[in-house]
């Protein structure tokens, strides 16, 4: 089977996986593994399918529909002692009553098991093609009239067997399954001993009807022996049971020791099992690990009590000239800007405001409008409401790999901006660098742990992933001028190749951008909560794609008593599984996709979220990842964002994982060019180089206005 099939297979699993959820219509966890029949786990709440890989999706619905029946009114009870009948009865009279009660709840459901039952009846699932239907014993004949009734003419007797039908047809609780299943149970058990006492009063009756008659030994010849009258004994005795071996399996009452079977229902599901997969691909289904944040992030006062030792009392002062002068020059340009923004947002947001404006009649007269009365209709004082808006936040997830170095001043300079209008319009913010260079390392013993204990089925976060609290909104203005600064020595270093050393820990490293998307899992509510705010707008800026992460898996070797927590690759057959949502997400193997999964995740977990993405792309990057996010009949959708790419060297793809995935250039993101004209210029070159730092301008505050578009 190839990788593909094996994906397109898994999907399906998935598909019939949320069907059962939707029918269950509570917090079930739903499997797809590879066992022979469908369970349910009472405490777990794990309903485990087995992968009917070769039913049609007829049969399958039907299938599942069934087996969330028994999840649903199925309890988890011991009965057997009490009651002492065979589990087959109690099978068959139960699968009646939550089929019926399936139905009751789900009107539309009943053509999903008609068109099942129609089709294992087709394919004669119940073995009976060749059977004489109207011997069966009442177990088989009630188990074929209510799979498949409609259409096979299954008869019963007026007398005894139409009661017992119509008292399984009415069952309504498991105690009612229980009372029809013994009743259905006794009356096989004396059919059976009946047709047993009746077959060995025949048989008996021949044997004594055979004794009577006159032998042969007349025709004996002379000189034989009685050899052939001793094998001809013996050959009686092995073919024919003796009345002794049959009174093992009597009572003295007359009944046999055997119990009924219902063969229909072996049948049905030895035909089932057919319909399950062999190919040996087992689902394996991984959950996130709830992090504790304060062993991944490093503090906002840690970082800068760092960056200011280390540069404390620096051999030659002067090194730190051309960064720190870069960067009064850059905040003295941009104050104005972000100042002008900040004025437009307000303008933004009274404009949505008033649109959100409700005007309603008070019921009190206007004095103003009574001599109109003839003429008009609406004398009454209205009032304008406005509807408030939510209050916002901001956390930005910025890359601190080693691929950001020639980007980083300028990606800095665009979340400068971003932080300055926030801190003049009041929007909380967190900004995070994700890496795993820096050292937190436990003191005690000097060696860095977990942040969450590792189990069987959790998806796995380096051991050395670590979030940077590099700038926040808890701080005053200067406080918050000086962190900049810093922050801004640090991207002048990994640009322009500064001479001065930087902190140890705050190297650029991998991309562990996963593993960041994971954190989200608590960051998001924690910053709610902590800053009052009811919508979060996260935007994560990075030039390239996180590594795939493994899962803890538990393995058993040979020549050790207990297993141990390895780790697993992740694969076609991985899912990931969110239980507070309630849904699954295919993994299908691809480390590529693996960040859109998870934003997928959290897109549905947190609905007050907004997830922005900035991708940083090099010129020859840009068709790939347009490709990457259209398919292969899109090709208008492509021609599009490929001509926004040439003239506007910028684009933004909806629904990607993100929100908004907005796409940057790398070269035009660090293109600052003033509006600067020669004295000889004509009108026409005037013109151009006016539009063009207009444009230049625009490009550099491209983040800051698709922010201000969300949150006004």
């Amino acid at each position: 089977m190839s990788p593909y099939e094996r994906n397109i297979m898994a999907v399906s699993h998935e598909i019939k996986s949320q069907l059962a959820k939707l029918l269950a219509t509570e917090d079930l966890v739903v499997e797809h593994k590879n066992v022979e029949t469908a369970c349910f786990n009472v405490h777990t709440r794990v309903l485990t399918l087995p992968m009917w890989d070769g039913a049609t999706n007829q049969v399958y619905d039907m299938l599942v529909a069934h087996e969330v029946g028994h999840a649903l009114y199925t309890p988890d009870r011991d009965w057997i002692e009490e009651y002492k009948i065979s589990p087959q009865f109690v099978n068959v009279v139960e699968d009646v009553r939550i089929e019926k009660l399936m139905k009751r709840r789900y009107a539309g459901i009943s053509k999903t098991f008609y068109r099942g039952y129609n089709e294992l009846s087709d394919n004669d699932f119940f073995g009976v093609e060749c059977e004489d239907v109207s011997k069966m014993n009442l177990a088989d004949r009630v188990n074929l009239h209510f799979k498949i009734g409609n259409f096979v003419d299954i008869p019963f007797g007026e007398d005894v067997e139409m009661p017992i039908v119509r008292m399984i047809e009415e069952c309504e609780t498991f105690d009612d399954v229980l009372l029809a299943s013994e009743a259905l149970y006794k009356y096989c058990k004396e059919q059976m001993d009946t047709e047993t006492k009746t077959d060995m009063d025949s048989l008996e009756s021949q044997s004594s009807s055979s004794s009577e008659e006159p032998g042969d030994d007349s025709m004996q010849q002379p000189g034989e022996t009685d050899d052939s009258e001793t094998s001809d004994k013996d050959d009686a005795d092995l073919d024919t049971p003796s009345y002794e071996q049959e009174d093992k399996n009597t009572t003295q009452a007359g009944e046999t020791n055997q119990e009924p079977e219902v063969n229909t229902m072996d049948a049905l599901n030895d035909a089932i099992k057919e319909l399950t997969s062999n190919g040996g691909i087992e689902n394996v289904y991984i959950e996130l690990p709830k992090l504790n944040l304060d062993d991944i992030i490093v503090s906002n006062k840690r970082i800068h009590e760092e960056c200011d030792e280390h540069w404390e009392n620096p051999h030659d002062p002067s090194i730190f000239d051309f960064a720190d002068s870069e960067f009064l020059k850059f905040k003295k340009s941009a104050q104005k800007e972000v100042n002008y923004l900040v004025k437009e947002f307000e303008c933004r947001k009274s404009a949505s405001s008033y649109a959100r404006a409700t005007v309603s009649r008070t019921g009190v007269l206007d004095c103003s409008k009574l001599h109109t009365y003839k003429y008009n209709e609406d004398l009454f004082k209205k009032v304008t409401t406005l509807s408030d808006g939510k209050n916002h936040g901001l956390v930005f997830v910025l890359d601190w790999s080693g691929s950001m170095g020639n980007v980083m001043l300028d990606t800095l300079k665009q979340l400068f901006n971003l932080v300055w209008f926030c801190k003049k319009v009041g929007i909380p913010f967190e900004v995070y660098a994700f890496t795993n260079e820096y050292p937190l390392i436990n003191q005690k013993s000097g060696i860095r742990e977990l942040s969450y204990q590792k189990k069987e089925g959790l998806m796995c976060v380096g051991e050395y992933f670590s979030l940077m609290n590099i700038l926040t909104h808890n701080v005053s203005s200067k406080v918050m001028e000086h962190q900049m600064k810093n922050i801004f020595r640090l991207g002048y270093y990994f640009s322009r190749y500064a001479l001065y050393p930087i902190p140890i820990g705050m190297g650029l490293s991998g991309t562990p951008l996963n593993e960041a998307m994971i954190s989200l899992h608590q960051i998001i509510p924690q910053f709610k909560k902590t800053n009052n705010v009811e919508k979060v707008q996260c935007v994560v800026l990075t030039d390239g794609e996180g590594y795939c992460p493994k899962y803890h898996r538990e393995i058993q070797r040979s020549w050790e008593h207990e297993p141990f927590i390895g780790l697993g690759s992740i694969g076609p057959n991985c899912f990931l599984r969110d239980r507070k949502t309630g849904n699954t997400y295919s993994l299908n193997g691809d480390w590529g996709m693996m960040t859109d999964t998870l934003l997928t995740n959290l897109r549905d977990k947190f609905i007050d979220t907004n997830f922005i993405g900035i991708r940083v792309l090099e010129g020859r990057d840009a068709n790939p990842f347009i490709r990457r996010y259209c398919d292969y009949d899109q090709y208008s959708k492509m021609e599009k964002l490929q001509t926004e790419w040439k003239k506007q060297k910028s684009f933004a793809i909806k629904n990607s994982g993100y929100h908004s995935y907005i796409a940057l250039s790398a070269t035009a993101l660090g293109n600052e060019s003033e509006f600067e004209v020669e004295e000889s210029a004509s009108k026409t070159q005037i013109k151009k180089s006016f539009m063009k730092s207009l444009k230049n301008k625009k490009m550099n505050k491209k983040i800051l206005n698709e922010f201000i578009e969300l949150v006004a």
